[in-house]
């Protein structure tokens, strides 16, 4: 008679060292990207890369492809509910005025981003 615990000890384990590796690689390939001044490269190197990483480290790391089937919808009922919270405030913080309110600060520029002038004599 076999328990449950005797079944999950049997269960695959990814070599984490591969992995691991595979991110650090990966890490590399990002830092590269962002360091280019072509648009495109550095927009890859920055989503293209983080989602690779990301799927990675949700498989293996966080076991999901083992886990019961209800968690990966969990997990993208959890992804909609982010979506629809910033398409809720994104109208509100990303304009300096609205109909009943203003941000005078966000009007004015930031005086410590500006430098001094200075005088050519």
């Amino acid at each position: 008679m076999t328990t449950e615990a005797q079944t999950e000890s049997h269960a695959h384990h990814p070599n984490y060292v591969k992995i691991w590796a595979i991110l650090v690689a990966l890490l590399a390939v990002s830092v590269a990207g962002s360091m280019t001044h072509v648009r495109y490269v550095v927009l890859f190197a920055a989503f293209g890369v983080a989602v690779i990483k990301a799927s990675l480290v949700a498989k293996n790391f966080m076991h999901l492809t083992v886990e019961k089937r209800w968690v990966p919808y969990l997990l993208a009922m959890c992804l909609l509910f982010v979506i629809i919270l910033f398409a809720g405030v994104a109208p509100d913080v990303m304009h300096h005025k609205g109909q009943n309110w203003t941000n005078p600060s966000a009007d004015q520029p930031a005086q410590s981003a500006q430098p001094a002038e200075t005088k050519h004599e």
